[in-house]
């Protein structure tokens, strides 16, 4: 093996992150590109310092003539570096639509069953910082909040007991591509990848270049950067929202019903009441609330006695109650509202 910085630089990441501890069973998802090709060879090199069980996934959408070709050429990589090899083949039936978000989510489950059947502790993938970028653009023009332009993370729970880890998000796929040459490790080409119709293909092959030619040439750089530093605070906030929410709610002896205190949340800063209200209204309504539905409740912290919010998701409204605003249902032969958990 020829150590190059790259290497150094993972080994780095590896040791400062803590993302991989010694002697883990690894299940490395390699598509045949350059970013899952540079990943698992990067780990394979380093296999001998950090003593792991490593082993390959490749799930196969079926979307392309040549999937099982390249399904084909990963098993052949696995048995000539002598790994595991794990294939995953989609029924087109599964997906129900053929979408970017169905496939994803396709693909996470498979990588799941796999790890969990044969013990491996983290599912590992070769997410880039232009990944991220492309991720952050994507999500902040579809207009989600800090959550969303966080991107991608560098990890995360898919099980209690098993990780997904992007052990190349400080990498850009400028840098996987030379590793590859480098290497001599030949890339499968997707040609999905080429298919302006999937938006993210869209921001990486027209929306990028045009920031980067017309505004900053760092761009991508520039923006993964902005990611990471929203992820640490994202993570700030949380914590804060969390405790904020706890402090808030009514105690097991003053009411069985959903309720937020108003005293208690108007002390706190703006972006924690949002972030405090978000968590109360998706728990009891079992589902995500709107941006407009998150203000009218934060509206409600200072609203008149008995004021209501319009209609919430499963026939709820938000109601004060001197100090308190109550979660209520309105039911549908009932003209007063009745309480949620009433």
């Amino acid at each position: 093996m020829s150590w190059t910085s790259l290497h150094g630089q993972i080994h780095r990441t590896l040791r400062h992150r803590q993302l991989l501890p010694s002697g883990q069973r690894l299940l490395v998802a390699v598509s045949g590109g350059q970013d899952s090709l540079c990943l698992v060879k990067l780990l394979l090199d380093l296999q001998p310092k950090w003593s792991w069980d490593l082993a390959i996934a490749h799930c196969d959408h079926g979307w392309r003539a040549d999937s099982a070709a390249n399904a084909q050429y990963i098993a052949a990589l696995a048995q000539q570096w002598q790994l595991p090899f794990f294939l995953e083949a989609a029924n087109l039936a599964q997906f129900g639509t053929k979408t970017e978000a169905a496939a994803r989510q396709w693909r996470y489950q498979a990588l799941e069953t796999i790890a969990q059947a044969h013990q491996y502790s983290a599912v590992i993938t070769g997410h880039t910082a232009s990944d991220r970028a492309e991720t952050l653009l994507y999500n902040l023009i579809r207009g989600s909040g800090t959550d969303g332009l966080q991107a991608l993370v560098w990890q995360r729970a898919l099980t209690p007991k098993i990780q997904l880890v992007r052990p190349l998000l400080g990498v850009s796929r400028t840098a996987t591509a030379q590793f590859c040459t480098q290497q001599g490790l030949t890339i499968w080409q997707d040609s999905s990848n080429q298919d302006l119709n999937y938006r993210r293909n869209r921001i990486r092959q027209e929306l990028l270049p045009y920031l980067q030619t017309h505004f900053n040439p760092q761009a991508e750089r520039a923006i993964a950067q902005t990611a990471e530093v929203l992820q640490a605070e994202v993570a700030y906030l949380v914590l804060e929202s969390d405790r904020l929410l706890h402090s808030a709610q009514p105690s097991a002896d003053q009411s069985t019903w959903a309720g937020l205190n108003r005293d208690v949340l108007r002390q706190a800063p703006l972006a924690l009441q949002r972030r405090a209200i978000r968590q109360f209204l998706q728990t009891n309504l079992a589902t995500m609330p709107t941006f407009d539905q998150i203000e009218t409740v934060v509206g409600l912290l200072t609203a008149p006695h008995r004021s209501r919010s319009e209609s919430l998701p499963g026939r709820a409204i938000a109601e004060v109650d001197a100090d308190w605003i109550w979660l209520k249902v309105l039911p549908r032969n009932q003209d007063s509202p009745k309480r949620v958990n009433d």
